[in-house]
């Protein structure tokens, strides 16, 4: 069985040097057109691969980015990596995904420089130390779980404290004075920002903050639907005029819990979400939402590390700003005790 093809064997195959092969493969502006269409149409019919190793040796370059995450579950991160996946095909560059809970395997492929430039999303435990340690090496980051500025690192984030406050507004400018949250998971950025931003719009209108009032949800479906379930069995009197949710998945498990019930979304209670994924407007009642960014905070992300990378830009702090969509699972709360 043939070895693997080595740059030797194109050279001789195709009667040039191996230089010329390399700068052919290398796209190096030296050979006349023909020789270097003649090369690499050899190289293509032998299926040679070149060595990326020496290639990277060489040039200090992989031409890969790294996102860093410990989960790739759900629709927002579907959205997240398919636009940062086309943004780093536009710009020549591929982009690694690398899901682990192991913060050792996180730090040993950033200072290894396997990957030219990386992105570091939630959960995965990488501490102020642990920037340092990536700032002495010059590693060119961006944050999507954090704001952070430095002279190679840079974030990209929703505004979800401002983004909690204002859905928050909203629903107390329909009328409701018991709005209950739906939490995320308590050590993430967004997941807090949001719940800071409930809290402070419930004080900033006088209305009670009540700790039966935040539930967990921790972005998922099903597990906002049991925590509901188990809210309306342990407190049925308490029952809020709606619900803020801390994702669109927990919108609807909230939703089918309230159905389960026998209660009407949004004529008894109101229910809204973050996000606006794509089977929000096609649920049933429509949801309701704060639509973020996704698929720009992936663009921005890519073009932002790779021009650190480039040397064209200096780390900076970007904040996205959340929209408010209505839909069907808002209504303005109907109370006759309110009635003047």
């Amino acid at each position: 069985m043939m070895g693997k093809i080595t740059i030797r064997d194109v050279a001789r195959e195709a009667g040039v040097s191996i230089s010329t092969v390399s700068n052919a493969l290398n796209d190096v502006d030296v050979l006349n057109p023909a020789t270097k269409s003649h090369v690499l149409k050899v190289a293509q019919r032998l299926n040679y691969v070149p060595n990326l190793n020496g290639k990277q040796l060489k040039s200090g370059k992989t031409m890969m980015l790294g996102f860093f995450t410990t989960s790739v579950t759900g629709p927002y991160f579907y959205k997240l990596v398919e636009s940062m996946s086309r943004q780093c095909d536009r710009l020549g560059y591929g982009l690694n995904v690398f899901v682990t809970k192991d913060k050792q395997v996180v730090m040993s492929n950033i200072l290894g420089r396997r990957v030219d430039g990386v992105i570091i999303y939630e959960e995965l435990g990488i501490n102020d130390k642990d920037i340092h340690a990536m700032n002495k090496e010059n590693i060119k980051a961006v944050f999507l779980d954090r704001v952070l500025q430095k002279e190679s690192m840079g974030s990209i984030i929703f505004d979800s404290f401002e983004a909690g406050y204002e859905a928050t507004k909203y629903l107390i400018g329909l009328g409701h004075k018991k709005i209950a949250y739906i939490s995320g998971v308590d050590t993430m950025f967004d997941s807090v920002q949001r719940r800071e931003g409930y809290l402070a719009a419930l004080r900033q209108y006088s209305l009670p903050v009540s700790e039966d009032y935040i539930l967990q949800g921790y972005f998922e479906e099903e597990s906002t639907f049991n925590a509901v379930k188990s809210f309306i069995r342990a407190f049925p009197e308490k029952l809020p005029d709606a619900f803020l949710a801390g994702n669109d998945l927990s919108a609807i498990g909230c939703i089918q819990a309230l159905k389960s019930h026998g209660y009407e979304v949004p004529l008894d209670i109101s229910v809204m979400g973050f996000d606006d994924i794509d089977i929000a407007q096609y649920y049933s009642p429509p949801l309701t939402t704060v639509r973020n960014q996704i698929a720009r905070q992936g663009i921005l992300t890519i073009d932002h590390l790779v021009r650190m990378i480039q040397k064209k830009e200096q780390g900076n702090a970007q904040k996205l700003k959340g929209e408010i969509i209505v839909r069907g699972s808002s209504h303005v709360k109907f109370d006759r005790n309110d009635q003047m």
